[in-house]
Formats: C-alpha cells, sequence, structure tokens
C-alpha cells in the first residue's frame, strides 16, 4: 500500500513533467499504448461495477487521465512539428486505422469528437448534474428514515452509522462526478484545438522551415496530426463511455453485462414475437433475406433456450419452497407464533369487509386511530394494537371483539341503513327495524338512508354502521382496560414521566414499590375508569405513602382521594351530589368483618348479611333511577374499597365513592340509606 502511494505520486508528477520535459519516441509510444490500456480498464471497470461507490476513486481518475491525455498530446505535438514524427503507434493509426488516407482520417476523427461531445459527455453531464442535486436533495429524508429504523429496533447503531456513512459518500461521490463531468467535456473541445493547430503550424513549419513540396507537406502533417487525434480521442471516447455508465445505473443491483442480459432477455414471449418479426420483413420485402433469417433464427433459439432455463428456474424454487415448508412444519419453534393471543381483536364476517378496506371507501382503519388516541386522553394508557380479522364463520354483517382471545362482546350491522336511537325526548315515530344499541343496550331501530334526514329533524340520534362498531369497540376497551394494561405497558409509562420527573421515579422503584405493585394499583383505578392520565399525582401519592403500607387496595384509595377532583368532576357537573349512603351498623359492620393476610386486607362476612345488603342496596337504587340520577354509593374511605367489591358481582356498573373524594364545594343529599 506504501509503494502504491508513492507511485501514484511520481506519475502524477512526471506527467506534469511531460509537459515542460521531450519525451523519446519509444517512451510516447509506451506511454500511448498506456493511456488506450488505462481507457479499457476504466471501461471495464465501470461495466463490472454494481454500485457506484464500488469505484468512488472515479473523479479522481477522470482528472488524472485527462492532464495524462493533454500531456500525451503536448509532447506528439513537440515531436511532430519538430521532427515529422511522432513514435510507432501514430504512424500505425495513420496507415493501418485509416489506411493512410489523410482526408478519411480527418472525417473520422471529426465524427468521434462530435459523437463524445455532443452525445456521449453532454448527455454525462447532465445525468451527474442531476443525480448530484437528486442526492442532496433526499439526503434529509434517507437520514430520517434511518433514524426511525433505528428508533424501531430494525437496525443496530452499526449499521446506522454505515448507512449515514454511505449516503454522506453518495452525496460527495455525485457531487464530485457533476465537476469531474467537466473535464470530459473540456478535454474533447481541446482535442479539435490541437489537431487544427497541429495541421496549419505543421503546414506552415514542413513548407517554410523544411522545404517541404505543398503536398508532401499538407499529407505528412495532416495524417501524423490525425493520427495523434485518434490515438487520443479513442480512449478519451472510452472513459467518456464510462462516465456514462457509471452515473446512469443508479437503479441497478448487479453489473452491466449481467443486468443487459437478464433485463433485455427475460421474456421468450418477446424473443419469439421479434423473431417472427424480423423473419417477415425478411421474407416479405425487399429487404435481404439472409441477415434477417439468421438473426431471426438466433433469436428463436435463444427464446427457446431462456425459457428451457426459466421452467426449470421455476420448478426448483417450488421444490424448495415445498421442502422449506416441510422443514417449517417440522421445526418446534415455528409453532411459538401460534401460542401468542392478541390483546384486542375485532374479528367480523365478510359482509363488513368493505368497512375495513380502504380501497372500497372504508374508515375502520382510520377510526382505530381515532379511538387509541381518545383512550389515551380519557384514560391515560397506550392501547396495543388492535387486530383485525375476517371469519366466515360469522354471519355476513355480524362481528366479535375478543379481549385476550375471549369473546366479550358482539353485535351486527346492516348496511345502506343507520341505527336511530332515541334520547328520550323524541315526539313523533319513525318507521325501521327494531334493534337494540349494543354498546349501551338501549332499543334502537335501523332505518334506511332515505330516512335519516327527517330521523335526526325529530330529534333521534342517527349514527352509521362504522360508527356503531368503534363505538362499541371503545367502550369494551374502556370498560377491560385495567386487563390490557400489564408490567410492560406500565414501565412504558414510568419511562415517559422519568423524563421530566427523574426523582420521584428513583424514589419510588425500586425502593418502595415494584411494577408489578403499581401496575396493581392502576388496574384497580381502571377497573373503576378512573383515568390514570395524571401518572406523576399518582405517583408522587405512592410515595409518600408507600413507605406506610404495602397493601395495594389501601394505596389505591390514598391515590383515589389525592384525585378527588377529577373523580368528583367525572360524576357531579352540579354543585348538588344525589346520593345513597351507608347506614352507620353497616360501616361499622363492615369494618369489623375486614381480616389481613400477607397479601392485604379482605372483607369476611356471611352469606345472609350479604344477602341482606345486596336487597336493601337494589331497593335504594331503585329511588335513584326514578328521579333520573346516576346510581352512586357513598361511603366511608375505609369501607369504600371493600363495599366495591361486594356489590361488583351483581351490580358491576355501581360506582361507589368514599366521602374524601368529593370536593368541599358539592353539596351532598343522601337520597336514601343502605342498611342491614
Amino acid at each position: 500500500m506504501k509503494f502504491g502511494d508513492i507511485a501514484v505520486a511520481l506519475g502524477i508528477v512526471g506527467i506534469i513533467l511531460m509537459i515542460i520535459i521531450p519525451v523519446p519516441l519509444f517512451l510516447l509510444d509506451f506511454f500511448l499504448t498506456m493511456n488506450i490500456a488505462l481507457a479499457l480498464l476504466i471501461l471495464l471497470i465501470s461495466m463490472f461495477n454494481k454500485e457506484a461507490l464500488d469505484f468512488s476513486v472515479f473523479p479522481s481518475i477522470l482528472l488524472v487521465t485527462t492532464l495524462f491525455r493533454l500531456s500525451l498530446n503536448i509532447s506528439t505535438t513537440r515531436n511532430i512539428l519538430q521532427n515529422a514524427r511522432a513514435g510507432a503507434v501514430i504512424d500505425a493509426f495513420g496507415d493501418f486505422v485509416i489506411g493512410g488516407d489523410a482526408i478519411v482520417g480527418f472525417i473520422i476523427f471529426i465524427i468521434i469528437v462530435i459523437i463524445q461531445f455532443l452525445v456521449i459527455t453532454r448527455g454525462a453531464e447532465r445525468v451527474s448534474e442531476v443525480a448530484a442535486r437528486f442526492t442532496l436533495d433526499a439526503m434529509p429524508g434517507k437520514q430520517m428514515a434511518i433514524d426511525a429504523d433505528l428508533n424501531a429496533g430494525l437496525i443496530s447503531e452499526a449499521e446506522a452509522k454505515d448507512r449515514r456513512s454511505k449516503i454522506q459518500r453518495e452525496a460527495d461521490f455525485y457531487g464530485a462526478m457533476d465537476g469531474a463531468s467537466k473535464f470530459v467535456k473540456g478535454d474533447a473541445i481541446a482535442g479539435i484545438i490541437i489537431t487544427v493547430i497541429n495541421i496549419v503550424a505543421g503546414f506552415a513549419i514542413g513548407v517554410a522551415v523544411k522545404g517541404m513540396l505543398l503536398t508532401e507537406a499538407l499529407r505528412k502533417y495532416t495524417l501524423l496530426t490525425v493520427g495523434d487525434g485518434l490515438v487520443g480521442q479513442i480512449p478519451a471516447l472510452m472513459i467518456s463511455t464510462a462516465t456514462g455508465i457509471v452515473v446512469t445505473r443508479a437503479a441497478s443491483e448487479g453489473s452491466l453485462g449481467v443486468d443487459v442480459v437478464t433485463q433485455l432477455f427475460n421474456s421468450p414471449k418477446v424473443l419469439f414475437i421479434l423473431s417472427g418479426a424480423l423473419f417477415l420483413l425478411g421474407f416479405s420485402t425487399p429487404l435481404p433475406n439472409v441477415p434477417f433469417a439468421l438473426i431471426s433464427i438466433i433469436l428463436l433459439i435463444v427464446g427457446i433456450s431462456f425459457r428451457r432455463e426459466l421452467q426449470i428456474k421455476e420448478e426448483t424454487e417450488e421444490e424448495l419452497e415445498e421442502e422449506t415448508d416441510v422443514e417449517d412444519i417440522k421445526k418446534p419453534e415455528n409453532i411459538i407464533p401460534l401460542l401468542q393471543v392478541d390483546p384486542i381483536e375485532l374479528e367480523f364476517g365478510y359482509g363488513i369487509i368493505p368497512l375495513a378496506d380502504p380501497n372500497q371507501g372504508g374508515d375502520l382503519f382510520d377510526r382505530l386511530v381515532m379511538i387509541r388516541r381518545q383512550v389515551a386522553l380519557e384514560m391515560g394508557m397506550v392501547v396495543p394494537m388492535i387486530r383485525l380479522r375476517d371469519n366466515i364463520q360469522l354471519e355476513a354483517n355480524d362481528y366479535i371483539i375478543k379481549i385476550k382471545g375471549a369473546s366479550v362482546g358482539e353485535g351486527g350491522i346492516m348496511f345502506d341503513h343507520y341505527m336511530a336511537m332515541n334520547p328520550g325526548n323524541v315526539e313523533g315515530d319513525i318507521a325501521g327495524i327494531d334493534t337494540v344499541e349494543p354498546s349501551f343496550g338501549l332499543p334502537a331501530k335501523w332505518i334506511s338512508s332515505d330516512d335519516r334526514e327527517r330521523a335526526e329533524i325529530l330529534g333521534y340520534t342517527v349514527v352509521d354502521p362504522s360508527s356503531i362498531i368503534s363505538t362499541h369497540l371503545t367502550e369494551v376497551i374502556k370498560k377491560y382496560a385495567f386487563e390490557l394494561l400489564g408490567r410492560q405497558e406500565v414501565k412504558t409509562l414510568i419511562d415517559n414521566v422519568k423524563e421530566n420527573n427523574p426523582a420521584l421515579v428513583e424514589e419510588l422503584i425500586p425502593g418502595m414499590m415494584s411494577i408489578g405493585d403499581i401496575q396493581k394499583v392502576l388496574a384497580n383505578l381502571l377497573r373503576e375508569r378512573i383515568s390514570i392520565r395524571d401518572l406523576v399525582t399518582i405517583l408522587e401519592t405512592l410515595a409518600d405513602n408507600a413507605r406506610y403500607t404495602k397493601d395495594t387496595s389501601v394505596l389505591t384509595e390514598y391515590v383515589r382521594q389525592a384525585l378527588a377532583r377529577t373523580i368528583s368532576r367525572n360524576y357531579f357537573e352540579e354543585s348538588v351530589a344525589r346520593v345513597i349512603t351507608l347506614d352507620r351498623d353497616l360501616e361499622n359492620t363492615l369494618m369489623d368483618s375486614l381480616g389481613q393476610n400477607e397479601t392485604g386486607s379482605y372483607l369476611t362476612i356471611d352469606p345472609g348479611t350479604n344477602q341482606r345488603i345486596i336487597n336493601s342496596l337494589a331497593s335504594e337504587l331503585q329511588k335513584l333511577l326514578n328521579i333520573g340520577e346516576q346510581p352512586i354509593v357513598l361511603t366511608a374511605p375505609i369501607v369504600r374499597f371493600h363495599f366495591k367489591k361486594l356489590t361488583e358481582a351483581v351490580i358491576p356498573d355501581l360506582i361507589v365513592l368514599s366521602y374524601n373524594e368529593i370536593e368541599p364545594n358539592v353539596e351532598v343529599q343522601s337520597v336514601g340509606t343502605v342498611v342491614i
């Protein structure tokens, strides 16, 4: 490697010295041959590279090779004008390549220069400019994509670093190519100017200085100059072609030869059609038969060969897929994914598929996003991904909601119909099919779209099928939120709090409470639909009280009291609270029945007393319902949790509050008292 550095440095210095120091003819022949070999090497490398960055030194090589050709032009010009000789290589090009005819050679030279300058060089220059601009414009988006993959855990830090480095090198490469392509353009212009100078100056020197005849000088110097121009321009043409290949293969994934063969001959059908077309042209028109027939036969053979290869490849792939499937079935680790249970599933019949398909105008996916946002705002938890599945075993328009694989709700819809519900103040009736609203069990009717406007005018609440499903799903998620909140979800919430409140989290965890204990407290809150969005207040309360007790039910009561403002405003919009209270003797009985074990406190009460409490409670709740009030029971803080557990099996939606959970400005009015 060190020798290579020294050799390249000496070579560049030698190229510059060639401009100043005369070069002997035998060395000039060697350098001209080296120029041709170097150009051919660059062309082949550009064809076999898979990515542009595999030849990232190309812009620098363009500069060096351009300087090398110009130094050779100066050396050959010096020899032509001084000695009327330029070496064996140029003589061979003058005599053999162009047949000793200076005019023909000059015309060929002009054509090569025009092709290089107007076609290849200009096109490569434009592609380089556009590629550089697009690469720079795409850099921010590529960087964001790398950051997103890194944050999602799809790539490692080292892979992200490599990809960022590659993006930077691509931008640098195309920017350098944009400038380096100007070298090729300038080289073509310099070749034309040098050729004209050599012919004019050589003609003048040959006649005036060397005493040649007019025709002899014209032939001699024109032949040498054109030979020199061809020797320089043919390598320049190869390097220009290499430049175009490098900058135009942005979407390639293989070498140029592989891409050409794969993409031109990958369709035997096209080759057969082309073969037939050429055969008809050759034998049905005055065009020569032999070349058309020969190419037609070649294409036919190539098409048959490629079709056979494609068939063998497809059969091999099918066999490999079958073998892979069999092997996969045998592997025990592939059974593991079947054991996974989705937290939330929505299964529906085939008739509801249009609601879930955006291509058919369905908006169910968009509604799922809104459901997760709504639950996050109202309940303070992140809802897991909701899995949608079609189930052919269901009726076409029915659906089932599952929590952890178990069905917890079901319903049905009618397409091209709306559900109309009477909020209680509607005057007038409307025709429709009687049904029950699935979320709250309210009586409703399916009405046609023609009756929708009339129903809304009458005061009915009218909803579409997508809204029915999404509302039902939202209520189910709120009801079973305490089951969806696991330790991992709690850790995610705590990590979010830790970003702004590190001292609070470090004090509480793990010294006072574990993630599991906090999860139990949060689940107790969600079970009774208390929002845990104010997690800072919840953790502050736990940190204040966890040093005195480890009973999660008691800690839950402390947290509820800290959230009194939120709880009170959820249930009492006005300053008056009409509730049912517990008799003092009943509260004393409940407190005397409390037991304690290593897991916390529990209630021990005989079945007869339990039944009398339930009967009295049902009677008092009916009073609240008769006056249109929400059923709420108010108890002492110490028995609130246990009274809720006592009534949960019979009246699961009963709201039980303690005196400490009501704001001081709320006036409490007891409508009834539960006694034993």
